[in-house]
């Protein structure tokens, strides 16, 4: 049997009835020990072990949660609001309000990443053009690229971006 990834099918060594957990960790692209810490504290359910050697046996169902939970965890969405859209998840359409409450939240914190990267960004221009400045001889330049550069670091050191 072969699972499959976005880069192709992945061979899944077979564990009884399941999947190993190296199997579970390459489809997910989560750490094997991603993989124990989110059922170490709960967010997703003790995995079934093999009886002879004691190894994590994925079934399909835990296999697809992993998945779930790899989709969220690459989005930053904090751990409690992961365990709050986990739980959600079978509620059909009374749940979708929350669903969609997390979601446009973490929309939200992902706006704000993209804004500070931009800032960044934008300061990383400056100083190259001040350092082009500076090699050319460009005193005027180096100035006015220098106070910018100070007024968009002081405009935004107080926010964290910088």
């Amino acid at each position: 049997m072969a699972l499959s990834t976005v880069d192709g099918p992945v061979p899944a060594r077979r564990r009884g009835d399941g999947y190993a957990i190296r199997d579970v960790a390459r489809v997910t692209r989560l750490s094997e020990s991603a993989l124990r810490y989110y059922e170490s504290i709960g967010l997703t359910p003790a995995v079934a072990r093999d009886q002879s050697s004691g190894h994590r046996v994925y079934s399909q169902d835990d296999l697809d949660l992993a998945d779930a939970v790899a989709c969220l965890s690459s989005t930053g969405m904090p751990i409690e609001d992961m365990r709050a859209y986990l739980g959600n998840r079978g509620q059909g359409a009374q749940g979708a309000e929350r669903q969609i409450e997390l979601l446009l939240t973490q929309r939200g914190r992902l706006d704000a990443e993209a804004r500070a990267l931009a800032v960044r960004r934008e300061y990383v221009e400056l100083k190259i053009a001040y350092w082009r400045a500076v090699a050319a001889g460009d005193d005027a330049e180096v100035a006015r690229l220098g106070a910018e550069a100070r007024a968009l670091a002081g405009g935004v050191k107080e926010s964290g971006s910088l």
